[in-house]
């Protein structure tokens, strides 16, 4: 042991704490007994500030840490076990009264992460939450040990333990109660704003909204998903289906994953995009104890009637090493990128991930996921393509480059005849690594390809095209021979040049079941690693969609938008990447947005990244992410938006644009006129090293989308654009977009969209200047400046006459202490980052809904987790509550018998 070392050997008579009823709260730093090796200076120089007591207990030394403490239980001896302790890289285990040692899984239902360093380096030091599950105690005195016995010098720090008769959340040094009982103060220190931070609550507790009765009894009753024309359906029942989808989930284990179902049901959720790799980042060997938990995310989901979809590799997972003997000539730190298209090797290898997720039988069931109809499908691969900036000879080796090169030659000869002809025919473009003597020919970069289309190009574009959608095809082929029976879709991904490009990307895609993409309103943010994080430091900019706002402020009007969704060769479409960052205040718009425009173009699913936590915690990883969907402006939308979407209460909009391309025209690089711009989300901006090319001819506006439906085919004919008249839906004067049914209308000038259904009707945006507005059924009237409210049938009646109805209310959310300081370029720094819990603006407002019955509409308030509480109104007029995000509208009293 190093003489720097102390030991450390206590003997101290504890009183264990009452925390709240008889719910126990022990401090760490406190024990009965304790053999430990405290670090003399690094490992301890942590944040007093942020422990339970001002102190913990740890151990660093060769020896393992042990600790005991003697605990008094009164009242149930049946508990739930909650641990605050390191979980970076440690170990840690439990025994109770003498018994034997028990692991402690230190991910199992980890909650409110925290970096304790006190010079917030990213290393060791962190505090977690861990639900260590259930425990029988005996009355009176207990003994109560952990063993620190982690690979790296016995490393581990426990703060405190709770032994909880109640629902427990956790929330940093709070005891059981106490987090709720810091509300006033964190309220009055920031006026104008509450506490969005919903108490635990049993699962069987009633609720005045759940969505669950959306879902099947369990996912798959009505057989795997199949399609049918432009549809999912259940291929049962023949019922077409929309998806309300995340990625995610984020639990762990089998007991989490459960309990995280229940939550996504509630909320309306009925898909999950599993995004994970099954293989070792280095070599791409099969990882395959990691099967076991995919299996597990599919019967926790199938029990609340959610989906489950698999995306298994993305290049941005795999880093060959040098010596890699599947993937060749890579450093170690290059991606292979487009290998998978043309890597006879790396094909095998991949295909053997497949064979092993989908057929390994399953420990708990016996049952193997290929034979599960509650697997939605499969996606081949994630966000790659021959057609984007990443593939360039800087970034693929020279002997996977030579494999495709020589494909290319080969190709070559059977057109022209040898290369000498094809080189002829090309007239004199030449490259460096042309070597026709050898067989192979180079590709030029896609710039070139896209703005100079030379005969080269052209040449050059067919084949890639073949070898793209001829890889799809052939992997199709695969997974249908293994017996796989859900979709399968082709990628996802964008190109160098969307009006030249994109259509042969999109075309490659209709050889498997729908078309996919990707998409990401985005809000400028820089600053190290802000690609996947935001940290103190940070700067961005705040955007409005409802206003087509700009990314960079000063900037003209962006009409692009991810929520834009054209209809490719007459097939379902999914956008499985999609959210608007944090921390735009506008993001609260998303929700309604996505789910009145999604329902409007006819998407067929809509999956919100990340579902990075199954609770509502400001930063539930190591870093603050700007995906994290567990938050009120977010999931706390989700009921009405997913009821919209899903239940069509905004109805599809007429086609306004059929477009016809020819595929000989695309081949020739003669593009299209519907151009639909990359929403790239910042991880993947860094990879479009170059410029995309446009075309000289009309384009078709991009304000199409919010007015109706586009629909696009590939033929053989002649190429054809049947453009509706545009004048009486989109009027650039008044910036004003109304949909052909006129059940939306978005003022993109003001940034207030209005919803006027029969049975969904609200307003989005800036509340204040819509002033008085009186829809079919409703009248509302907010002073708020960013405001949503709506209110939705839940009985699938129009409003005029449901008997239930969810009104629905949102302004926006920050952490609490978060701050910023502006920048002289409109943006903002962040100088906060803040914590939990969440805050939500307070809200202001009246609303009136004027049928015959109004007056015997009863108006019941729900709090955070969507629970009734008294009835307080009557609907033909109340007040909006300043803390109150949902009410049920009944026309019987609910809170009598």
């Amino acid at each position: 042991m190093p003489a720097s070392f102390r030991s450390c050997l206590a003997l101290v008579l504890i009183a264990a704490l009452p925390a709240r009823a008889d719910s126990v709260w022990v401090e760490g730093e406190r024990p009965e007994r304790a053999a430990v090796t405290r670090h003399p200076f690094w490992y301890d120089q942590v944040k007093q500030a942020e422990l339970s007591g001002g102190d913990f207990i740890t151990n660093w030394g060769e020896s393992p840490g042990v600790i005991s403490y003697r605990v008094l239980i009164t009242g149930s001896g049946n508990r739930e076990f909650w641990v605050r302790a390191n979980p970076t890289a440690a170990r840690l285990s439990y025994r109770l009264n003498g018994g034997a040692w028990k692991a402690i899984d230190l991910e199992k239902g980890l909650q409110d992460r925290l970096n304790i360093a006190a010079d917030a380096k990213v290393d060791l030091r962190f505090l977690a939450w861990l639900n260590v599950g259930r425990v029988s105690l005996k009355q009176g005195a207990n003994t109560v040990e952990f063993r620190m016995d982690s690979a790296n010098n016995n490393h581990g720090a426990l703060d405190c333990f709770v032994l909880a008769d109640e629902p427990f959340t956790p929330r940093g040094t709070a005891k059981p109660g106490e987090a709720h009982s810091r509300t006033p103060k964190t309220e009055a220190e920031n006026p104008g704003w509450f506490v969005f931070d919903p108490p635990a609550v049993p699962q069987a507790s009633p609720a005045g909204f759940d969505l669950r009765t959306l879902n099947e009894s369990m996912a798959g009753d009505g057989g795997f998903i199949g399609v049918n024309g432009d549809d999912f359906i259940h291929s049962k029942t023949k019922v077409p289906v929309r998806f309300w989808a995340v990625n995610g989930p984020a639990s762990k284990h089998y007991d989490d994953l459960r309990r995280e179902a229940r939550m996504l049901a509630k909320y309306g959720v009925n898909l999950v995009r599993v995004h994970h790799a099954y293989f070792d980042g280095k070599t791409g060997a099969l990882k395959s104890d990691e099967i076991a938990h995919a299996q597990d995310i599919v019967e926790a989901m199938k029990q609340e009637g959610i989906y489950t979809h698999f995306s298994i590799y993305f290049p941005l997972w795999l880093s060959p090493d040098p010596d890699n003997p599947v993937l060749r000539g890579y450093d170690g730190q290059k991606k292979p990128f487009a290998a998978l298209f043309f890597d006879d090797d790396f094909q095998a290898q991949y295909r053997d991930w497949w064979k092993a997720l989908l057929t390994t039988p399953s420990a708990r069931t016996g049952k193997r996921l290929i034979d599960e109809p509650a697997v939605f499908g499969a996606e081949i691969l994630n966000e790659d393509s021959y057609f984007f900036w990443t593939f360039t000879d800087q970034n693929i080796p020279d002997p996977e480059l030579r494999i495709l090169e020589s494909r290319f030659g080969d190709w070559l000869k059977r057109k022209h005849g040898s290369l000498e002809q094809a080189l002829a025919a090309w007239e004199g473009v030449r490259l460096p690594r042309d070597r026709p003597d050898e067989g192979r020919i180079a590709f030029r970069p896609l710039w070139n390809i896209a703005n100079e289309r030379k005969a080269r190009d052209k040449d050059t574009a067919r084949f890639l095209l073949e070898s793209q959608r001829g890889f799809y095809e052939a992997t199709y082929k695969e997974l249908r021979t293994l017996g796989f029976r859900g979709l399968i879709t082709a990628s996802n991904w964008t190109t160098a040049s969307q009006a030249i490009l994109g259509p042969l990307e999109k075309y490659s895609y209709t050889s498997t079941d729908f078309i996919d993409r990707h998409g990401y309103f985005s809000c400028l943010a820089k600053g190290e690693n802000s690609e996947w994080s935001i940290r103190n430091g940070h700067t961005y900019a705040d955007r409005s969609a409802l206003r087509f706002d700009p990314e960079q402020p000063g900037k003209p009007k962006e009409f692009a938008h991810p929520a834009s969704d054209p209809q490719y060769g007459s097939k379902p479409s999914m956008i499985s990447e999609t959210t608007f960052n944090r921390p735009n205040r506008y993001r609260s718009e998303a929700p309604l947005f996505y789910a009145a425009y999604g329902a409007l173009q006819d998407s067929d699913a809509i999956v919100h990244f990340a579902q990075d936590s199954p609770t509502w915690a400001v930063k539930p990883g190591y870093f603050t992410q700007p995906w994290t969907l567990m938050s009120p402006a977010m999931m706390g939308q989700f009921p009405a938006a997913a009821l919209i979407y899903r239940n069509a209460l905004v109805e599809p909009g007429a086609v306004l644009v059929g477009l016809d391309l020819n595929l000989g025209d695309l081949l020739s690089l003669k593009g299209s006129p519907l151009h639909q711009t990359a929403a790239l989300d910042d991880l993947r901006r860094k990879d479009a090293t170059g410029h995309s090319a446009g075309l000289a001819t009309t384009e078709i506006d991009p304000l199409v989308h919010f007015a109706g439906r586009v629909t696009v085919d590939f033929t053989d004919k002649p190429g054809h654009v049947n453009l509706k008249n545009l004048a009486p839906f989109v009027q650039r004067d008044a910036q004003v977009v109304t949909a052909t049914h006129g059940q939306l209308r978005l003022d993109y000038g003001q940034g207030i969209l209005r919803i006027n259904a029969p049975s969904a009707q609200g307003l989005s945006g800036n509340l204040r200047k819509a002033g008085r507005v009186r829809l079919a059924d409703l009248t509302i009237e907010s002073p708020l400046e960013l405001g949503h409210i709506v209110a939705v049938s839940l009985d699938e009646a129009p409003l005029v006459r449901s008997k239930q109805i969810l009104l629905q209310v949102m302004s926006e959310e920050k952490p609490t202490g978060f701050q910023t300081v502006p920048v002289a370029d409109g943006t903002k720094r962040i100088v906060s980052l803040g914590t939990d819990p969440w805050l939500v603006r307070e809200i202001a407002g009246n609303v009136a809904f004027h049928r015959p019955d109004a007056k015997d509409l009863h108006v019941s308030p729900l709090d955070s987790n969507g629970m009734a509480r008294e009835v307080t109104g009557r609907g033909d007029g109340f007040r909006l509550k300043p803390k109150t995000l949902y009410y049920l509208l009944t026309t019987s009293n609910p809170s009598k018998p």
